[in-house]
């Protein structure tokens, strides 16, 4: 009898342990991660919230939002608070967010990469949406003015170039993406080949207190290892791609900040354009008595 109660008081811990994992986030090995709610409709905001066991100073937390086809929709680094919590938010929707389904969010902390991951439903991008965000139909964006060489790229805003080699294939054109803080390559891939890219610190950086960060690369949307050389001026990186590949993004911390003033200015613009089409709109199909 005794035997049979220990088993039970046993059991019942057992049971109320997993009982009290977070309802909308998983716990894996040191790290909670939860949402605020299970899914979402776009503009809405995304709450990511979570606790670690241990604090590693000027380690932050990295978080990778990853679309129902894999590829990644949001990258954020974040720092622990004293409470050992970290939180962040991204709106749901927007240019990489648009298609309905299952967003699943990785979290990895520490020396070892421990990581945790949840996920959450997103209704998808209606088509008024896609318009509304789509705003150069609006207010077109000042084109940013790249000069594409046989072996530099000069971008406005910067009076450093990038230097790059490419085999089987041809750079078309590299624009800055403020929101994203990253590099868009446009290339046509003839065959299976690969890009070598230096790229200035002013012009692009991945950094996290004043030391080097890893660079995220996509390849088409998937994220691709690379080769990477670094000094104090500059940084190389080697990516590979395949024959029809079309779009190389490099992501970082910091991107050419010249280019924010103006992309605030126009999206402002762009905005109260649509406010005023929209109401206008409304007013004109108000009955009349």
């Amino acid at each position: 009898m005794r035997t049979n109660l220990i088993v039970f008081v046993l059991s019942v811990i057992l049971i109320s342990g997993v009982s009290i994992s977070p309802v909308f986030g998983q716990v894996q090995g040191s790290i909670v991660v939860t949402t605020d709610k299970p899914s979402y409709i776009e503009g809405e905001s995304i709450v990511i919230t979570g606790e670690v066991s241990e604090i590693f100073p000027e380690t932050p937390v990295s978080i990778v939002v990853k679309s129902p086809k894999g590829n990644l929709v949001a990258i954020a680094q974040i720092q622990v608070g004293v409470d050992k919590k970290y939180s962040t938010e991204i709106t749901a929707g927007g240019a990489l967010m648009k298609t309905g389904g299952t967003y699943t969010i990785v979290v990895q902390y520490g020396a070892q990469n421990r990581s945790a991951e949840t996920s959450f439903e997103f209704e998808g991008v209606s088509e008024t949406m896609e318009k509304i965000t789509n705003f150069e139909e609006i207010a077109p964006i000042e084109e940013i003015t790249t000069t594409v060489t046989d072996t530099t790229i000069s971008i406005t805003g910067s009076n450093d170039l990038v230097e790059y080699e490419i085999t089987n294939g041809k750079i078309l054109n590299i624009i800055p993406d403020i929101d994203a803080k990253s590099l868009v390559i446009s290339i046509e891939a003839i065959e299976e080949g690969s890009i070598t890219l230096t790229i200035p610190r002013s012009v692009l950086d991945a950094t996290i207190n004043g030391v080097d960060d890893d660079f995220f690369v996509l390849v088409d949307g998937e994220e691709v290892d690379f080769e990477e050389i670094t000094t104090l001026i500059d940084r190389t990186l080697t990516i590979e791609f395949q024959a029809g590949s079309e779009e190389i993004e490099i992501i970082g911390t910091f991107v050419i900040p010249e280019f924010g003033t103006i992309a605030a200015m126009i999206l402002a613009v762009a905005i109260i354009s649509i406010v005023a089409v929209s109401a206008k709109s409304r007013l004109s199909i108000v009955p009349r008595y």
